[in-house]
């Protein structure tokens, strides 16, 4: 968990400690007053762009000196922190122990996953969007995704540009460095399919073992692509002159999507209620929680971004009864009083235009 966290110059907050202590922190506030930032900060220390994807350059406080700061203390007194600088707010910087390292060695320390008002539409939302869900909760298991997902990503993008560049000046891409580039893809694709089959595998029985309750029990499994890496390789390579005409790659884990459908009903998220599809969505994240404090010996710290607005009072009971042992849990609400099956304990912080009150 985290136990400290300052924050500087970002979003609208110019200063602020905060000292969370296990279990429940609650933050509490008028809309606009800067809670949602304080996840967010909280989620850059995850490897990714946090739980807005927003550009590091909008981060930072627009009254400040250009850059900002993020840095928390993790239960054993390891120090993360990441940020950037005014010279360069688009580069960010992250250090461990105050040494400099990649933002994915972030994964080895600690599991941050999130819900937000915005996700609410995951189920209807372009599939993309579900990949990068589904690679959040890969990642958690697996930290070496990250990595792999990079170079993938970087890979494909080189050859996207390659054979842009051979469609418009009409002549033949280089064979070899289009192989060499395929051949990237097919190694670190293969290892993104196997590694996110291994979590719809382990999160699925997760799921099927829950027993009935308020939150909808969700089947898992991933649609579109499927392939080693071997038959990927021999796909690019036969499909150069279709991916140039189409301006993209058509082929490849990043053309998978994660299927989510209701046991109970046997019915698509995507054909569910909007409340069900929130408890549906609840449903696989605690259940995957369960699942990481398993597999890696640690739970997540988990951060629920006004979770407790859109839940009728049985299933907002329900949900804090289910995170009562789960770990750190961050939460952000309008009124405290939404709080209230949560009882006294835990971390209760008052936000007010980017100032954090003390605990009350």
């Amino acid at each position: 968990m985290l136990s400290r966290l300052v924050l500087t110059d970002f979003r609208n907050h110019a200063d602020a400690i905060i000292a969370p202590g296990p279990g429940f922190v609650v933050l509490t506030g008028e809309n606009g007053a800067g809670k949602t930032n304080v996840l967010e900060a909280v989620s850059l220390l995850a490897p990714g762009r946090g739980l807005r994807r927003a550009p590091l350059g909008d981060m930072a406080r627009q009254s400040g000196g250009g850059g900002f700061g993020v840095a928390g203390t993790l239960s054993g007194d390891v120090e993360v922190a990441t940020g950037t600088q005014p010279g360069a707010p688009e580069r960010r910087i992250v250090r461990i122990q105050g040494a400099p390292v990649a933002a994915t060695a972030l994964a080895e320390w600690l599991t941050i996953l999130w819900l937000t008002p915005a996700m609410d539409r995951l189920f209807v939302d372009p599939a993309s969007e579900r990949r990068r869900f589904l690679d959040r909760l890969t990642l958690a298991l697996n930290p070496a995704h990250a990595l792999h997902s990079n170079r993938y990503e970087a890979a494909m993008r080189a050859r996207n540009r390659l054979l842009a560049e051979g469609n418009e000046n009409r002549r033949v891409p280089d064979a070899d460095w289009l192989g060499a580039l395929e051949a990237q893809m097919a190694e670190h694709g293969a290892a993104i399919d196997q590694a996110r089959r291994e979590t719809i595998a382990a999160l699925g029985e997760c799921l099927a073992a829950q027993a009935e309750g308020p939150f909808a029990r969700a089947g898992v499994a991933l649609e579109g692509w499927s392939g080693a890496g071997e038959m990927l390789g021999a796909d690019l390579a036969q499909g150069r002159r279709r991916d140039a005409a189409a301006g993209r790659t058509l082929t490849g884990p990043h053309r998978t999507d994660l299927a989510v459908t209701h046991l109970g009903k046997g019915q698509a998220a995507a054909l569910c209620s909007t409340g069900e599809q929130k408890a549906l969505l609840l449903g696989i994240v605690l259940a995957h929680a369960d699942l990481v404090a398993e597999r890696v010996g640690r739970s997540p710290i988990l951060l629920l971004d006004e979770v407790a607005a859109h839940l009728d009072p049985t299933r907002r009971a329900a949900l804090f009864d289910r995170l009562a042992d789960t770990g750190q849990v961050w939460m952000t609400g309008t009124e405290r009083s939404l709080f209230d099956g949560i009882g006294p304990a835990g971390t209760w912080l008052t936000v007010l235009d980017g100032r954090i009150a003390s605990p009350v």
